[in-house]
């Protein structure tokens, strides 16, 4: 695990909580799983529940959700009036076609790369941004100048330029934040990586002038529609500190996007 998240790559974490009768593993028995649902270390017992978790994980992988599976003998699923992949009160059931007729509960939680955080330029509203995102819960990557790299008090990754890396196995939130240092150049290095979300701090009539002048150096239409300028939530902000947490508050809008259980949250995002 610890190896795992050193280089960011995404896995679940597959734990029994809750065993009846005979099975083969018992309460706390663990197993780390990819996203392609291979067992990676650890035992969860056998074919019983594996089939099961294995495809829960994937799930979990996919929607950053956990999942608690409860695999129990059909007599007993019969017993609840519940069948095979029903899902009541947040369990799943799965059927056990093992002879010993045990129960077993797998809690199976994702464990993701942290989100991150990716601001371009080295504005009064690009510091704020570095400075507030990782209290949110982000990684962060500031792209900037040389000389301009100083005024971050600090960054899990400096990147000198815009030169930003194509993939990530994280989720990236893009920030263009150049306010008139280099505008064109961040744009085109934000818009040519797969990120979740691309923004761009200035007014909207600015960003449609940088558009053109993306059109014109090539850049497709489809490719320019991926940037939200203006950056961030209509929340009415002035200062650079208020600009940058409009966005931030934007970006975690999109992050928890599914997430909310709610018919109130989902309502009032």
């Amino acid at each position: 695990m610890d190896r795992l998240r050193r280089v960011g790559a995404p896995f679940a974490l597959a734990t029994v909580v809750r065993t009846v009768s005979v099975t083969a593993a018992k309460a706390g028995a663990k197993a780390v799983i990819a996203p392609d649902g291979t067992m990676l270390a650890g035992w969860i017992g056998g074919g019983c529940a594996r089939g099961a978790v294995l495809k829960a994980a994937r799930e979990a992988l996919a929607d950053g959700k956990t999942r608690l599976i409860s695999v129990q003998p059909e007599d007993l699923l019969a017993e609840q009036g519940v069948a095979a992949g029903d899902e009541r009160q947040g369990v799943r059931y799965a059927r056990s076609m093992c002879p010993s007729k045990g129960t077993m509960d797998v809690f199976v939680e994702p464990v993701l790369p942290r989100p991150r955080l990716i601001v371009l330029g080295a504005s009064p509203v690009a510091v704020a941004l570095a400075d507030l995102g990782p209290r949110l819960g982000f990684d962060l990557t500031v792209c900037a100048l040389p000389e301009d790299q100083p005024v971050f008090a600090s960054a899990d990754e400096r990147i000198e330029g815009y030169a930003l890396p194509v993939e990530s196995p994280a989720a990236r939130y893009v920030v263009v934040a150049t306010q008139g240092r280099g505008d064109l150049a961040a744009l085109k290095a934000a818009l040519a990586v797969d990120a979740e979300h691309v923004a761009f701090v200035g007014s909207r009539k600015k960003a449609e002038a940088l558009s053109q002048k993306l059109q014109g150096d090539g850049i497709g239409l489809n490719q320019i529609g991926r940037m939200k300028a203006p950056a961030g939530l209509d929340l009415g902000a002035i200062t650079p500190e208020e600009i940058a947490l409009s966005v931030l508050a934007e970006i975690i809008v999109l992050r928890r996007k599914g997430q909310r259980d709610t018919p109130e949250l989902a309502k009032n995002p």
